[in-house]
């Protein structure tokens, strides 16, 4: 199977494993990866994912072979109809050709990156909360060669990350971004050293599985939710978002305070 599921606790690490094709993304794997994502965000008991290529290659994109494939009058195939079920809230959306990248889940996803994130690869990273980046790893618009547009996400998510100017001129060049430069423009959050992509990702994982989960959620709802909202609608949005959170986390956790737990900024005991 092309995509596998570990937990360990409340974090599950995703690994797409399909190393013979850099992990490029065929309809099987899409299939799975969307599944996959699908059980972390309903599984009580998962906190945090993180998403990882097996391999040394985070994601080649789409692959290629396979759209070779695809009938030129109509390429898209079975991708132009939406599919059944649960699809986080974007149930309208037919699946993205690289499986999950159209999701709305209630629940944080790292990437841990090693090697190329190109093309749709880089749009899955970008589909991830935030991102860990090996020193050798990188992203670019790899497709821009081949006349394959951004279908994933990655003319929405990549101006909202850098900005305009940055992101026009990485997905009209196609050019390649190491991962220092992507740490410098905010496109990644740590930068490793080879091979320790996944563990710190998966360190981080743990530290925000260990808060009260109502209110980590509430947060990057509404964090999430405020694009495109103006100040004081967003503003209302996050006093009606946060209600649920302060009253199911916030004053017990206010009361372990004041029996003396987490003063002085102490977050080792909570």
């Amino acid at each position: 199977m092309a995509v596998r599921i570990e937990k360990a606790g409340a974090v599950w690490i995703i690994v797409h494993d399909r190393p013979e094709a850099r992990n490029a993304m065929d309809p099987e794997s899409a299939d799975a990866l969307t599944s996959a994502f699908l059980e972390f965000d309903a599984d009580k008991e998962a906190a945090v994912a993180v998403f990882h290529g097996a391999g040394g290659a985070f994601c080649a994109g789409w692959d290629l072979k396979y759209v070779s494939t695809l009938d030129a009058d109509y390429p898209l195939g079975e991708l132009d109809i939406p599919m059944a079920g649960p699809r986080g809230n974007g149930g309208e959306i037919p699946r993205g050709p690289l499986g999950p990248s159209r999701l709305e889940l209630d629940k944080p996803v790292i990437a841990a990156i090693e090697g190329p994130a190109v093309a749709g690869g880089m749009e899955l990273g970008l589909w991830c909360d935030f991102r860990v980046m090996a020193r050798e790893s990188y992203f670019g618009v790899y497709c821009r060669r081949w006349g394959v547009p951004l279908i994933d996400g990655g003319t929405v998510r990549l101006p909202r990350i850098v900005g305009q100017g940055r992101a026009l001129e990485i997905i009209l060049t196609g050019r390649r971004v190491p991962a220092e430069e992507c740490l410098n423009i905010g496109l990644c959050e740590h930068v490793v050293p080879k091979g320790d992509a996944r563990n710190k990702a998966e360190e981080i994982a743990r530290e925000i599985a260990r808060f009260p989960q109502v209110c980590v959620r509430a947060d990057r709802r509404s964090a999430l939710k405020s694009h495109g909202l103006s100040v004081r609608d967003a503003l209302i949005q996050e006093w009606y978002n946060g209600r649920e959170a302060l009253i199911k986390d916030g004053v017990s956790g206010a009361a372990r305070f004041k029996a003396g737990l987490g003063r002085h900024g102490d977050f080792a005991r909570i």
